[in-house]
Order: structure tokens, then C-alpha cells, then sequence
């Protein structure tokens, strides 16, 4: 929001410099990004007076004209213009003076003659036709051909033309839709700087002839998307351009003067902060404004020359026959104000924020006005708006005011009252100001207060309880006024959940392994589950569909994170990297409970290949993984129908009896289909799974106060029998009193059967309450055998 100071000092006298304008509305809360002088590029410019003028005695086009300039003697100054004459008032550059675009003008000659500065025309000083239309475009500006300019010799030609503005720049938070207008920061301003504010009630005579309620009906056929629509009628206007003053202001707060029906309406906007339409009264067939949603594929020209193409979500301003606006964005240009024109519909409405952001989202538009509308306007604001359009006809003699207004009322916002508790506010600030200061503070920025009793006024939607009236108070009382203490209270200790520091756990535990961690795409293609020699089965087949995708290969949501793990394999294979092991903590999609929702569970995938790589590292690493988060029950049995996976070499592991996960070599198709002729290993483990078997924390056990046992046996069983089987029995056989046992030999070979292996153990016997004897020992061992024997055939190698 741009605000032009000179237009702020209509409203509120502020004598501060920029530096301090700009830091104590900061201060107050209306943020100043930039303040601009709008004459800043053109110094050492003034009015100057033509005495004479003759013939440059070296050029045939070219003038030696003396110049008055206000400094006791003329200046000499050589011209090519042809439009001069003398008498005439114009710009003067004089020498070491400066012009918008960094252009320096100094004296110098000319074909022999001395010229100390130049005539200047209105292009020059970075003016254009709409800004002075009476100007001659091409040549000097004569300024005294121009009956609107005021001007005298010697003047700097900034404050002749009004480019000695000040304009601020402020960037206005979503909740202040009220402060993008010049009246809404005159309020801050004046509370800032406590100052009087000088407010204008609009004043409009009328008087034309006709009568509104013959000429002009308004119908809100939607009236939760119109919360008030105020219309005034001007009739016999005469376009044409708008007074100087105006215009000045216009162009400090970057808005073209167009001509005084339209500028009247960008003035307004600006003033009050709601946004206006002027349309042709002619083009409204049958004298009826109707507000209604478009219908499904109406189209409309809009005002910019674009055919947009509507839709049931879009608010239009239409007649009985079409639609003429596109309500809080553009209007139509079959409703627009030409030279012709001769009566004029005002137009001042609130319309639905919400509605008007998707429209003119859905559009590719934004529009001063559809950004006003979208931050929620007051609907109180729209009759005092439409006053004020009508006075600055009559004020400008460009129309007759027809008597009467249309106010069609839908929704009035309800006054809102808070109760002023000093005590608490003072709690949240920590300050001590009394209930007065308090009252003086929120009736500066326009709030009725009576007592306790604070009337929020309708242009603060924002106020809705006392943490509000508390940041008013603070403010405007000045947060650097605030004494600084100590922190009260309790805080909320921060930290990890169990999820986020078993996932910090596991992370780090795969990094002391070696293994790197990456990041992989949740969308993959439908092809993956081919290269991973899946089936059409149920959980292919669930993949969430993109609707949008970028491309056919993320076109799902990856039911495995196997291919993902692959793919950055195989790119680091084809890298020619000789040793690799990656990790990723991903998420997998699958479907949920019925309600259309995915069940993101986590996957612990691992990866790896190389020379020091086998299933037994893989294994090994898995294993420690397990036993670092205190997992309990852990084994591994063979799986030989995964198809992704080589079937002697693939095991799922086991925890409580739970299956975990699978780890294994990549089955030698699937690696082929990858582009690799090597053996990769991967790993895949249920994030959810591995915190339900997570352990508890560890608690300090003393040393044992009693000797333990050790014996070996070696036992001969099938081949088809497992080390982690054999293991298992022999635990549940010893009743508590086995400690550990540590696998240290598999034979095969000379007196071995065929299909046979010997498996040598490591038992550590030891009894918590007392000294083991080698009878117990003997006993617990036979335990053993008998169990091995009668559960897997294994028996004590002879």
C-alpha cells in the first residue's frame, strides 16, 4: 500500500522527517518497506522566463534565448524547440542539474554559442500526457499555456508541477484490510503520533432530474455473497480529464489518471478503501442491476479486452440480458465509461472475500480491487464511499446527482463488545498502566469505550477478544516502552517421541555400519513392480494412482521401497563405485481403513553390494540393529517364495515370534533386470514392528556373585536343520540356567553321513541364587541333547 504524505496530511498534520515517519509506524505495527521522493531524480530544475529569443547565427533550426531564472541576471541557453516564444514560462535545467534516468546536464557550447542548461520538456521530467493534458507533447512544456499551473520564476519546477510528494510504502499484514486506504493509516498515524484526525462527512446536493427508483432496481439473487450493494446515479457527466490535485495524487499512489469518472472511482478506492465501479448507465438493458452467479460457460469481455470464459463459482453484476462486471475484479467492457457517456451508475458493494479470491484465482487474475475484497471489507463502508464518489462530481462539475441511493442491506455485522480488564492485559504485556491510560490509548484508534465496555468499531474485524485489545494497547503505548523481565511461568520441555529417537536410533546405528543414508521419490512407476518379478496380486494392484502426475514413471505411490533401494544401487553400480551400502527410513502407501486414506507405514530398507557384502554381513548387521534396540526372541527362517529375492539366500527375521521383516541376496533376474551382473543385498524392515519389539530401557544389573559353567557339545543333524533352530531349543530346553551359547564349528565331511553336518555349541550355564553344580550342569545338558534329539533329530556327535 503506497500512501502519499501529502494526501496523509489532508487527514492528520505529521511534521516527522521520513526516517522518523517511517520507524515509529513500524514501531506501531504498520510495517514501512520504503519511503520514495517522488522528485528525488531531478535536482537543480526551476521555472524559467523566455526574454528574447534570436537566431543561433550557426544553425538554421537552433535559438539563443535569454532566460530569467530567478538569480538577478538572465541566463543565455541554446535551444532547437520550435514551439517557444518569448514570455513563455518553461523548465529549466541549469548546469550540474540532474533528470529521472541518471541524465546530467551541464553548460557547455552549441555551434559556437554557450548554452549554461537546457529546456526541458514534460517527458523529460518524467511526465506524461495523462499527467498534464494540456501539454504539447512534442517540444518545450510551455508551463504558462497551462491554466491549472500556478507557477513563478526562480520556483523549483518539483513543487510548480507537484512532484515534491513523499510516498510510503507499507506492507499491510491479511488481518488490516482496513489500513489499505489513506483514511485507515491517517487513524494509525494519528494515534502514532497523537495527532487530531480530521475527518470528512461527504456532502452531496443532488438535485438532478429524474428519480432513482423509476430509472434503476438492484436484485441480489445470492444474498450471503452480497452483504450490502449501495448504487448512485449521475446524470449529463462530461468526461473529461480530472483537476491537477487530482491527478498528483493518483500518480503518487501509482494509479494512471484515465479521465474524471474513472479517476473519481480509483480516488475513492484509495481514499476509503473500498473498491467502486462506474458503468454506463445505457448498456443496462432494462435499467435493472442484477448480482448473481454466472452461469456454467457464460463468457464476458472484461475491461482489459480478454474473453473470460465463466463459471457457477464466479459473482457477475448483470442486467436483465448479460452479464456487465465480474463483481470485486474487473468490470465488463460492454459497460464501459467513453467519451460519450452521459449517465453514470455508481457502484459501491461488499462482496464475499472468499468467493471473489477463487474467482479471480481461477482466472489468473488479481486485481487492485479483487485483492481489497478477498481480506474482507466492511460492509458499513460502502454508503459513505458512494457520498463521497458523488460529492467529488459535483465538486469537479462533471455531472448532475440524481437524489435518492439504492442500500440493499444483507448482513450487518453485530457491534462487538469486550470487556477492558487492566489486570490482564497488564499480565500478558508486563506493564502497570491504569485503566484510564488504557481508555485513552483505544479511543485514539477509533473504539468506543465506556467504562470497561470496549464497542469494537465495523472496520476491525480483527478485534474478537482480549489478547486484541491487548496488542492495541501495547502498540500504541510503544513496545520499546515495555520493561524487560524475566520469563514467567512453566515451559513445555521439548524432545523426541519414542518413534523420532528409535528412527534417530536405527539411523545411527546404519551409519556405524557403514551404510549412507538417501532419499528416495514416494512415486514411482507401474513398471517397477515388473523389474522386481512381482505378480498382478492385491497389493500391486492397491497402489494409489496420481491424479496429476508429472509423468508416467511417478505415476503411483510405491507399495515397496525395494525398487526405490534398487534403483540407487544400480545408479551407483553403473557410477563404477566398488563398495556400496545405502539406507533410507521411507514410507510405503497401502490401502487403509476404508476411508479413502493411505496407511503410510515406514519401511527400514538397506542396501548394499561389494567385496566385504555376503548374506552373512548383511545378517550380522541386521543382528546388531536388533540387538542394540534390546529386541528379544531374535531368529531367522528360511523364505524361499519371495520372488524378489534369490530363494537359498533369503531369510525373514523374527522377533517375539513376530516377523519383522526379510533380508537377502536380489534374485539374479531381478539383478539382471537392473543392468547388474553382481550380487546385491537388501533388507527390509517394518518400522511399526521394530517398535513393538523395541526393548525397554536398560536397567544396571550387578556382576554375578555366583561362577558360571561352560561345556561344548557337537551335535549331528540334517543338513536341512538350522544353526537358529538348533539354538532355539537348546534355550527353551535349559530352564534359565543357559547364559549364552555361541556357535564355533559346522563340519561336514569324514565321518559324517551324507546329508548330515556336525554343529559344535558353546554352552555358559549359571545360576543366579547359587554356585552351579557339575551335577546341575550334567543334568541341564542332557536336557539339552534330549530335546535336540526329540525335536530335530540331533544328536550328540559320537
Amino acid at each position: 500500500m503506497n500512501l502519499s504524505r501529502k494526501w496523509l496530511n489532508e487527514f492528520v498534520k505529521v511534521t516527522a522527517s521520513d526516517k522518523e515517519f517511517a520507524e515509529a509506524m513500524t514501531l506501531s505495527g504498520s510495517k514501512v518497506e520504503v519511503t520514495v521522493d517522488t522528485g528525488a531524480e531531478i535536482t537543480n530544475v526551476v521555472v524559467g522566463k523566455v526574454l528574447t529569443m534570436k537566431r543561433h547565427e550557426n544553425s538554421d533550426h537552433m535559438w539563443v534565448c535569454m532566460v530569467d531564472v530567478g538569480e538577478g541576471e538572465p541566463t543565455q541557453i541554446v535551444t532547437g524547440a520550435q514551439n517557444v516564444k518569448e514570455g513563455d514560462l518553461v523548465p529549466v535545467a541549469l548546469h550540474k542539474s540532474t533528470l529521472p534516468g541518471g541524465i546530467k546536464i551541464e553548460k557547455g557550447k552549441l555551434r559556437g554559442e554557450v548554452s549554461n542548461g537546457m529546456l526541458c520538456s514534460f517527458k523529460e521530467l518524467g511526465l506524461d500526457q495523462r499527467d498534464f493534458p494540456a501539454a504539447f507533447e512534442d517540444g518545450i512544456w510551455i508551463l504558462s499555456d497551462d491554466s491549472e499551473l500556478d507557477v513563478k520564476v526562480g520556483q523549483d519546477i518539483r513543487e510548480a508541477v507537484g512532484l515534491d510528494d513523499h510516498v510510503v510504502e507499507f506492507e499491510i499484514t491479511p488481518n488490516r484490510p482496513d489500513c489499505l486506504s489513506v483514511i485507515g493509516l491517517a487513524r494509525e498515524a494519528a494515534a502514532t503520533f497523537d495527532t487530531e484526525l480530521t475527518l470528512h462527512t461527504p456532502v452531496v446536493k443532488g438535485g438532478a432530474e429524474g428519480s432513482l427508483s423509476d430509472l434503476l432496481t438492484v436484485e441480489t439473487s445470492d444474498p450471503e455473497l452480497c452483504p450490502r450493494y449501495s448504487a448512485r446515479m449521475v446524470r449529463n457527466v462530461k468526461i473529461g480529464p480530472s483537476p491537477k490535485w487530482m491527478r498528483e495524487r493518483l500518480r503518487a499512489m501509482g494509479v494512471r489518471p484515465i479521465n474524471n469518472i474513472v479517476d473519481i472511482t480509483n480516488y475513492v478506492m484509495l481514499e476509503y478503501g473500498q473498491p467502486m465501479h462506474a458503468f454506463d448507465y445505457r448498456y443496462v438493458k432494462g435499467g435493472k442491476i442484477i448480482v448473481r452467479r454466472a452461469a456454467e460457460g457464460e463468457e464476458l469481455t472484461t475491461l482489459d479486452g480478454n474473453v473470460r470464459k465463466l463459471n457457477a463459482d464466479h459473482l457477475v453484476i448483470a442486467d436483465k440480458d448479460r452479464a456487465v462486471g465480474l463483481a470485486g475484479i474487473m468490470g465488463g467492457l460492454n459497460s464501459e465509461i467513453v467519451e460519450d457517456t452521459v449517465d453514470v451508475v455508481f457502484e459501491s458493494a461488499c462482496f464475499d472475500g472468499t468467493c471473489i479470491r477463487k474467482g479471480a484465482l481461477s482466472l489468473g487474475m488479481r486485481t487492485e480491487a479483487s485483492a481489497k475484497f478477498e481480506k474482507g471489507l466492511d460492509p458499513m463502508n460502502t454508503l459513505p464511499a458512494v457520498d463521497r464518489a458523488c460529492e467529488l462530481v459535483e465538486m469537479l462539475d462533471a455531472g448532475e446527482v440524481l437524489d435518492g441511493t439504492i442500500d440493499i442491506i444483507n448482513f450487518t455485522p453485530s457491534i462487538t463488545v469486550l470487556k477492558l480488564e487492566p489486570e490482564k492485559i497488564n499480565g500478558l504485556l508486563g506493564t502497570d498502566l491504569d485503566m484510564a491510560t488504557m481508555q485513552n490509548i483505544l479511543t485514539k484508534v477509533g473504539f468506543g469505550v465506556e467504562g470497561d465496555a470496549v464497542a469494537v468499531p465495523s472496520w476491525r474485524s480483527d478485534v474478537l477478544r482480549m489478547a486484541d485489545l491487548a496488542e492495541e494497547v501495547a502498540r500504541f503505548y510503544g513496545y520499546n516502552n515495555i520493561p524487560c523481565t524475566l520469563m514467567r511461568g512453566q515451559t513445555t520441555k521439548g524432545g523426541y517421541n519414542p518413534e523420532q529417537q528409535l528412527e534417530n536410533r536405527l539411523g545411527t546405528l546404519c551409519r556405524s555400519c557403514g551404510y549412507d543414508e538417501i532419499i528416495t521419490y514416494s512415486f514411482i512407476s507401474p513398471s517397477y513392480y515388473d523389474k522386481i518379478r512381482w505378480a498382478e496380486d492385491d497389493k500391486r494392484r492397491a497402489s494409489f494412482k496420481i491424479l496429476n502426475p508429472l509423468g508416467e514413471d511417478t505415476s503411483i505411490m510405491r507399495t515397496t521401497v525395494l525398487p526405490s533401494m534398487l534403483e540407487i544401487l544400480t545408479r551407483n553400480y553403473n557410477y563404477r563405485n566398488k563398495n556400496v551400502k545405502l539406507y533410507e527410513i521411507g514410507r510405503i502407501y497401502l490401502a487403509g481403513n476404508g476411508d479413502g486414506l493411505a496407511n503410510e507405514a515406514k519401511i527400514l530398507s538397506m542396501g548394499a553390494y561389494g567385496d566385504d557384502m555376503d548374506f552373512f554381513a548383511l545378517k550380522g548387521h541386521i543382528q546388531a540393529l536388533l540387538e542394540d534396540i534390546r529386541a528379544d526372541e531374535i531368529s531367522y527362517e528360511p523364505c524361499t517364495d519371495n520372488p524378489s529375492y534369490h530363494p537359498g539366500r533369503c531369510a525373514n527375521v523374527y522377533a517375539k515370534g513376530e516377523c519383522i521383516g526379510v533380508l537377502g541376496q536380489i534374485h539374479p533376474l531381478v539383478a539382471r533386470n537392473y543392468g547388474v551382473d553382481g550380487e546385491l543385498y537388501c533388507a527390509e524392515l517394518s518400522f511399526d514392528k521394530l517398535m513393538s519389539v523395541k526393548g525397554a530401557d536398560p536397567e544396571y544389573v550387578p556382576l554375578p556373585k555366583f561362577p558360571s559353567l561352560t561345556r561344548d557339545i557337537a551335535v549331528v543333524c540334517d543338513e536341512a536343520v538350522t544353526v537358529g533352530e538348533l539354538e532355539k531349543v537348546i534355550k527353551k530346553a535349559s530352564k534359565g540356567l543357559l547364559k549364552d551359547v555361541k556357535l564355533f564349528d559346522i563340519y561336514r565331511g569324514k565321518g559324517i553321513d551324507d546329508g548330515k553336518k556336525s554343529v559344535a555349541f558353546n554352552l555358559v550355564l549359571r545360576a543366579d541364587d547359587r554356585s552351579l553344580t557339575g551335577e546341575e550342569a550334567d543334568k541341564a545338558l542332557s536336557n539339552i541333547l534330549t530335546s535336540l534329539a526329540d525335536e530335530l533329530g540331533a544328536v550328540l556327535r559320537g
